[in-house]
């Protein structure tokens, strides 16, 4: 019987065409959200994060072969939200199904960064995610909400680049991932993009060299890859598609 991937966040934006992309290439997909797909719950809480487990259990009996922690928010006015959704959400989505990638074939699993790592972030905000501090996180983006987006997403990009190398990981033969998307046309993005002050603040924060920004489905067609990749030889990879703002920003450094 064939198993299907999950994807978290598919109802809107990167989410969705990652998982039509999958469908369209005759993958099994569940998808998870608040509204409109498979499975919706809140992964911005335990109780929505054990919610999203148990229906994958029961949707899944035979277990799955890929994860996409995709799921994401960048409301600046809730910047507690950011850390319990963007860092403890998709962690919590990995370890959770990670069992149920037992046996699969050719497991898989990644999650979306963001280029955002590359912007001022705040260490104690980092600090208490990775010591799965969620009240202590939630606390210190309160107190620098500004730095909370970036924050969380680097912080996501450490954890993966610790627990891909681990035992629980490439120990047990699942190679994990990441993609850093930049700046890519999505209703999370929409607010911005619409305004010539918006676009001029992502202009200066977010620089490309291409001419303008990302599709959702040019990060489908990345993630759609790292999670059906033959080879288990890429692993603990941050993979930046962000039409070459970590290359403008960092030049010289590799």
């Amino acid at each position: 019987m064939s198993r299907p991937i999950v994807v978290t966040g598919a109802a809107f934006g990167i989410g969705a065409a990652t998982a039509a992309l999958l469908r369209e290439r005759g993958e099994m997909v569940l998808g998870v959200d608040l509204a409109g797909s498979d499975i919706c719950v809140d992964l911005a809480t335990e109780a929505g994060r054990q919610a999203m487990f148990d229906a994958v259990r029961t949707l899944a009996p035979d277990g799955i072969t890929g994860i996409a922690a995709i799921a994401g928010t960048a409301k600046l006015d809730r910047p507690a939200h950011i850390i319990s959704t963007n860092y403890f959400g998709a962690v919590a989505t990995l370890e959770l199904l990670r069992p149920l990638l037992a046996d699969a074939k050719r497991p898989r699993a990644v999650l979306v960064s963001s280029s955002a790592v590359l912007l001022p972030t705040d260490g104690g905000i980092i600090d208490a995610c990775l010591a799965n501090d969620e009240p202590g996180a939630r606390d210190a983006a309160v107190a620098e909400p500004m730095n909370a987006y970036a924050s969380a997403k680097r912080a996501l990009a450490l954890w993966m680049r610790r627990a891909a190398i681990g035992a629980d990981w490439a120990g047990l033969g699942i190679p994990l991932n990441a993609v850093a998307p930049g700046v890519v046309k999505t209703p999370m993005t929409q607010h911005l993009l619409e305004t010539d002050e918006g676009r001029a603040i992502l202009r200066a924060s977010n620089p490309i060299a291409v001419a303008d920004y990302g599709e959702p489905h040019d990060l489908a067609e990345l993630l759609a890859f790292l999670l059906t990749l033959q080879s288990g030889y890429l692993l603990g990879q941050l993979v930046f598609m962000d039409g070459g703002t970590d290359a403008v920003m960092r030049t010289e450094t590799i």
